[in-house]
This record gives C-alpha cells, structure tokens and sequence, in this order.
C-alpha cells in the first residue's frame, strides 16, 4: 500500500487530548445553547413557501428587487443571486401567500427593474409536506446512530461503541450549530451532507478502532494511551490521504459549485474537519476514559468439553 508519509516514532496525539476535549465539550454547549436559542434556518423544503427564479439581461443588486417586490406588499422575502448575476432566486415564506396572483405581482416588480426580466421557474412546498420532511430527517439521522451503537458494540467493544457514538454526535451537533449560529440556511441538501458526515466520520474511526484493537493483542507491553497513540500514528498516512482527496473535490464544490450546493459544501467541510480530529480526541479519548483495557480486547478463548480430562492422558 501507497503511504504518504513513513512515521518511525510514535506521536504522542493524546498529549493534549484533556485540553482538547475541553474544548470539544464548550462547542458542544455553544452549539446547543444557539440551536436552543437561535434556532435552524430552515430552507422551504421544510417550512414550506415558494421559489421564484427571475433572469436578467443585466446584472441586478439583490436589495433593489427586494424593495420592488416588498413595494408589491410582499413582505419577508429573501432575494439572493442564483450563480450568476443576472439570475436571482426569490424566496418567499408562506405566511407571505401563494397562487398566481403574488407571483404575477412578483413578476411585475422584477419587470419594474428590468422589462426583458423572465420568470425561469415556480416552486411551491407546502408547510404540511416540509413538517413531515423535517421529521423523517430527524429520524434518519436518529437511527443511524442507534445502528451504528449496535454495530460497534458487536464488531468491537462496547466502550469502543459508546466513543464511537460520542464523537458522531460531537460531529452532528458541532455542524448544526454552526449553521445555527451564523444562520445559514438548511435544507435537504444540507440533512444529505449531514448523513453523508455520520457515515465519513464512522469509517474514520472504525479505522482507527480496528488497529487499536489489533495492536492491544500485539503489543504486550505500554499503556492504552500508548496503544491509541500507536495506532493513530500508523493510520496517519491513511487519513491524509482520504481526507485530503474528499477535501479536494468538497472545496471545488464549495467554491465553483453555486448557491443550490453550497450549504451542502458548507457542512460537508465543517464535518470533515471535525470528523477526523473526533476519532481521536473524542472517541478514542472518551474510551479510554470509561475503562478500555488490554483484557477487553483480547478474543475470548472457549474451552473444549473434556479438553482437562485429556490432558491427563498419558
């Protein structure tokens, strides 16, 4: 196998792990705090409400359609660029009303800027429809989590499981709280980055898992904390490079993509960085903190019925 780096010694990575997990605790506690108090900016697909897309021959400023439609008696809108300049996305919340008529007096206040405007697309979500999508979402990631507790438990160890939890949950809560704190905008693009981070962040830490568990029945000697030192060091090479290659085509999403993937770029970003360092710091920390030993990870030897009487054959 191709390694991008060759460690002959060991890195101390839990050196810091208790002032580090500190710090993931106080993230959580903000993020659950804002969540608490902000809110989610949940996009229509939740809410409900209606997406007008409008294009321009020339580049238009987003505030000045927004006072031609507000003149219209619209109020509560959100007007942002759709990719290029002169294509711009109006939506409207649905306390704001729905039908024809608000989009034909939508259409008039974009053709006020500009008469050539031209209304490319009408969506509409019922509330009743994104109410059941918000709640099947919640339910997706919900049991993912629980499938994922059994999994670990019966492939690894259950104080392996409880970590393993721990830091899926610090990944989820951490990135909704920052959607919450700066008000972003989450959609169902965004609930598929954030099933999309439960999955990346699991398969970062099974990986480590597995060589913790491996080099426990190797190494005779040294404590856990040097165990999962051991064993993180010689996963480094690993993680770098799937990190750095999902990072490479995330950031190009991020910054070519357009607004319509961009929230989904967001929180795959946000869950990528703290996914990777949470394999370490939250969930193998927080294994080693409930009382993770050699012994528990040693394969239980079963005796053979008779297997005492036949030693005593001559």
């Amino acid at each position: 196998m191709f390694e991008l780096l060759s460690l002959n010694k060991t890195i101390d990575f839990l050196r810091h792990a208790r002032v580090i997990s500190a710090i993931s605790v106080m993230l959580m506690i903000a993020s659950v705090v804002s969540l608490a108090t902000r809110g989610i900016n949940w996009g229509l697909d939740f809410t409900g409400g209606t997406v007008v897309e409008i294009v321009y021959q020339q580049p238009k400023d987003t505030a000045e359609l927004r006072r031609a439609v507000e003149a219209q008696g619209i109020d509560g809108v959100i007007v942002q660029h759709f990719g290029a300049a002169t294509d711009l996305l109006i939506r409207v919340p649905p306390k704001a009303g729905k039908g024809n008529e608000m989009v034909v007096r939508i259409e008039e206040a974009a053709r006020s800027l500009e008469s050539g405007a031209v209304i490319k697309r009408v969506e509409f979500v019922g509330p009743q429809v994104g109410k059941e999508l918000a709640e099947q979402g919640g339910l997706a990631v919900l049991t993912a989590i629980i499938c994922i507790l059994a999994y670990v438990a019966f492939r690894f160890e259950w104080r392996l499981a409880l970590g393993a939890v721990a830091a899926l949950v610090h990944d989820v809560v951490v990135t909704l709280g920052v959607f919450s704190a700066f008000y972003l905008e989450f959609d169902l693009t965004v609930l598929a980055a954030v099933l999309a981070v439960v999955g990346y962040s699991l398969n970062d830490t099974i990986v480590v898992f597995d060589r913790v568990r491996e080099n426990f029945r190797k190494m005779r000697k040294g404590s856990p904390e040097h165990v999962v030192n051991t064993s993180v060091t010689q996963t480094m090479s690993r993680t770098i490079i799937t990190t750095g290659t999902t990072l490479f085509v995330v950031i190009a999403l991020f910054i070519q993509g357009g607004s319509m993937i961009h929230g989904f770029a967001t929180a795959m970003l946000l869950g990528i960085g703290f996914g990777t360092f949470s394999s370490i710091y939250v969930a193998s920390y927080a294994s080693i903190k409930l009382g993770l030993t050699r012994e528990h990870m040693m394969p239980v030897v079963i005796e053979k019925e008779g297997a005492d009487q036949e030693s005593l054959l001559p």
